[in-house]
């Protein structure tokens, strides 16, 4: 009496397989995704952005104060924002930073980044060597107590009624947005 062959997997190898399925179209659907959150890398063309941290700045405090060179007095009924982020340049040639970053909250209202003159600040505008990253390496910001470069926004008190705050980063593929962990 001939043998039959079973040509179906087990229920348990197939559900194994399903889930290391899932688990792979997960993850390049997060590493190609131009929406994420605070702390995700994202990538826009040959550059990966990461925002590491943010927060509001007091300009009371002594490391603060070193973010906030040169910005006037923030109005009373509003604050200065602050969002560390690093970017890396993945190219064999240099890559142009946007000349701008915008957060836009809940309602749509739109923020632009501020210029800074703080050694801590993103140079917009400015290039990323190839291979290397912003900030750069032994810089101040690359030093400091974040690790990173700063992007400054006046944003009215009432903002963080209008979460979640999204910062938004024009470029190729874009723009991507990070929604920020206030």
């Amino acid at each position: 009496m001939p043998r039959r062959r079973r040509n179906a997997l087990p229920p348990l190898a197939l559900l194994a397989l399903a889930i290391a399925a899932l688990a792979l179209a997960a993850c390049g659907s997060e590493e190609h995704s131009k929406e994420v959150v605070e702390g995700q890398p994202v990538t826009l063309g040959e550059l990966k952005y990461n925002v590491i941290f943010s927060r509001f700045l007091n300009p009371d405090d002594n490391e603060d104060s070193a973010y906030l060179v040169g910005q006037p007095e923030a109005p009373a009924d509003a604050a200065y924002f602050g969002v560390f982020v690093e970017v890396q340049n993945e190219d064999d040639e240099p890559q142009r930073l946007p000349r701008s970053l915008t957060i836009v909250d809940a309602e749509g209202d739109e923020y632009e980044a501020q210029e800074s003159e703080s050694l801590y600040a993103l140079p917009f505008g400015g290039e990323v060597e190839s291979e290397e990253q912003i900030p750069v390496l032994d810089s101040t910001a690359e030093q400091g107590p974040i690790e990173g470069a700063l992007v400054i926004f006046l944003l009215p008190d009432l903002v963080s009624e209008n979460r979640p705050l999204v910062m938004e980063i024009p470029g190729p593929e874009g723009p991507a947005e990070v929604t920020l962990d206030l």
